[in-house]
Order: structure tokens, then sequence, then C-alpha cells
């Protein structure tokens, strides 16, 4: 932990948060714990996302006793793809893993990302084909899957699993031309990653749905319209 700065990371693990103070000191803790049984040298950021229930506190507590924890904050909420975006960014890792701060992917199936990086691939995203979703959210999430094959990303089942493994200097790049701000961010990172030839696994993981889920019913439809701005922007791109 007396590390230089300017020292290789070798994983860097990115939260968005919106008023997750209550979930985040757990989360923190299982994370950590994970990541100092075996994954090298880490960083670990999180991006409070303008939260009014006081976030950050916790955050800044575990940053107190482990300087590999950074806090970034945005001054109003801006949405999940604009902190994604930020804590990307910011980030230093060979690889870069995005995961939601409920933790309804364990931390513990990182090991499995990581191997479907291993023959080569640019990214591995999980995937919860086999979950078991809510039922108010299966239908949407049905009709979601194939809107987003049809506009915008092909060969990609589960775009929007909050579980995802990159290729730190490519996520880097790909985050610095990205423009979606809220839940159609998936999408539009992995049409550009397709876009530019770099191979996207998608890999089963472990899900289970936590209660307090920020996606509203409204979100659903502008996540939609977002899609349909990647595809003006960047076209449709096969995965």
């Amino acid at each position: 932990m007396n590390a230089s700065i300017s020292d290789p990371v070798e994983l860097t693990v990115v939260i968005p948060a919106y008023n997750e103070r209550a979930r985040l000191p757990r989360t923190l803790d299982e994370v950590r714990a994970h990541l100092d049984g075996g994954a090298g040298r880490w960083e670990l950021i999180v991006v409070d996302d303008g939260s009014t229930d006081g976030t950050a506190r916790p955050v800044r507590a575990a940053a107190r006793r482990d300087p590999r924890v950074r806090l970034l904050r945005t001054p109003a909420n801006r949405g999940k793809g604009h902190a994604v975006r930020t804590g990307v960014l910011a980030s230093r890792g060979r690889l870069v893993l995005v995961t939601d701060a409920d933790l309804a992917t364990p931390v513990e199936e990182l090991a499995r990302l990581r191997a479907g990086l291993a023959p080569g691939f640019a990214a591995a995203v999980g995937s919860r084909r086999r979950a078991r979703r809510h039922p108010l959210r299966l239908a949407p999430a049905c009709l979601g899957r194939l809107l987003i094959r049809a506009l915008a990303v092909r060969g990609i089942d589960d775009t929007q699993c909050g579980f995802k493994l990159f290729d730190g200097r490519r996520a880097r790049a790909a985050f610095a031309v990205a423009r979606v701000d809220g839940w159609g961010f998936d999408v539009e990172i992995l049409c550009l990653f397709a876009r530019r030839g770099w191979p996207v696994a998608e890999v089963p993981v472990r899900w289970t749905h936590r209660p307090g889920s920020k996606i509203r019913p409204v979100d659903y439809a502008k996540a939609l319209g977002e899609v349909v701005l990647v595809r003006l922007r960047h076209g449709r791109a096969a995965a």
C-alpha cells in the first residue's frame, strides 16, 4: 500500500454509486478482501454520481484506511453511463472491472471473466441468461435485448449486465469517445469495441436480484432512445 502512484496497476475496479450509503460499507469490505486474496496490485474507484444520502462518507472512511480506495464525485446526478465513464477514464489498471454497488454478481465471479479474457479477447461481459429475473423486469429486458440486437449490437445476448471486465487501454480509448450518460452506455461501449474489431466474450455469471434498484419504468424508454442514438452515431456492429 506504500507503492508509488506511478507504479503499474494490474486491476482497477470501478463502482458507480447513486444513493448507496447503506450498501457500500459491506460492498467495499467484500471487494477489498477478495482483491487482497490475489489480484495483484489493484485500485478501487467509487464514483458518487451526485448522491443526496451521504454516499461519499463510507468511501472516504475506507480511503483513509486504504489509499488504494479512491472517491470521485460529480456535482449532480448525470447517470450511470457518466459515472462509469468518469471512473474508467481515471483508471490506471491493465484490466478494468466495472461492477454494481449492490454486488448482484458476486466479486468472486471475476475469475470467470479473467478466464474469458485469456484467449485474447478485449473484454469479457457477464451474462445473466440463466439467472432468475424479477417478473416486473423480465418482459422489458427481453424486449430490450431484441431491440439492441436489431439496432446496435449483434452477437451479445446480455449487454446490460453490470459486471464487465475490460482490457484497460482499450476501455479508456472507447470511453474517451463515448457520449451516452444513461443506462444505454453499455450498448455504446460494446458497439465501439465491435466496430474497432476488439473481440468481446460473453461469460455466464451468478446473479441475484437485489431490492432497491435505481431503474424506473421511464428509464427503459430513455435507454431505448439512447440505443437509437448509438445506432445513428455509430451504426450497427457485429460483436
